[in-house]
């Protein structure tokens, strides 16, 4: 037998999550993005036409739209965007480091260095190119947007996230290749708050990392040993686009 249909056979035999949400008409964006952005699954040829018996749709959504990939271009002017990554930059050893305890303690709260260096001590260092994703379990307020948003009575939002030294951590200390997250932004909001920007998101796509926003299932992932694969459409020159994301974990 060949050797990559056995690797497969063995692979299939794990378990297989999926980390990314199903998508709606009604599913929640930001609210930058113009109302009438999203129009999924138009029908524009449909069942009994003479000239061929089927049926095809259109869509129509946001680049940050549900569980997305950021490209560098998203907030660096110039940098690279969807065109300048291949196949080989879709997969990744996957960590994940666990806040939910401190999320329950404070929906704002940050991972920090000392978090990441707790995992380490448990699981061994993050190895190079290497996708970080924080589990906070923020991903079970999804589709409410003012749940995801963490909207307060004041209006404020309150949600939780990465710090800046932590994401310094992982890409100069380590080597890691990408991040994620449950929440719809990288930046723990009172992170932004202080910055008065999203600093976090920004210092990632300088770096010319990727990231991939609004995961899910987590929950479900071993902390570590797993493997992440995220597909995005091949669209020319896009900053960031709707993905589908797995793990594929012991």
């Amino acid at each position: 037998m060949y050797k990559l249909w056995e690797a497969l056979d063995h692979a299939k035999k794990l378990r297989w999550v999926e980390l990314s949400h199903e998508l709606n008409n009604d599913s929640p964006y930001w609210s930058g993005i113009p109302e009438g952005s999203v129009e999924l699954g138009n029908v524009v040829f449909d069942w009994g036409n003479p000239m061929l018996e089927c049926q095809i749709q259109t869509f129509k959504f946001p680049g940050q739209f549900g569980t997305h990939i950021d490209f560098p271009g998203h907030f660096i002017k110039g940098a690279p965007r969807s065109e300048s990554f291949g196949v080989k930059d879709a997969v990744f050893p996957l960590c994940v480091i666990d806040i939910t305890k401190q999320v329950e303690e404070d929906p704002c709260y940050a991972v920090t260095v000392e978090d990441i260096k707790n995992y380490e001590k448990e699981y061994g260092p993050i190895p190079d190119g290497a996708f970080v994703a924080l589990r906070t379990d923020w991903s079970k307020n999804w589709p409410d947007m003012d749940a995801l948003s963490g909207i307060a009575e004041d209006g404020s939002e309150n949600f939780p996230g990465w710090s800046l030294e932590a994401l310094q951590y992982i890409y100069e200390v380590r080597n890691a290749a990408a991040n994620g997250h449950e929440a719809l932004d990288t930046d723990a909001s009172k992170e932004a708050a202080k910055a008065g920007d999203l600093a976090c998101e920004r210092y990632v796509l300088e770096k010319g990392k990727l990231q991939i926003e609004v995961l899910c299932n987590l929950d479900q992932v071993a902390p570590a040993g797993a493997v992440l694969i995220a597909a995005w459409p091949r669209i020319e020159d896009a900053v960031g686009l709707p993905v589908r994301v797995w793990a594929i974990t012991e």
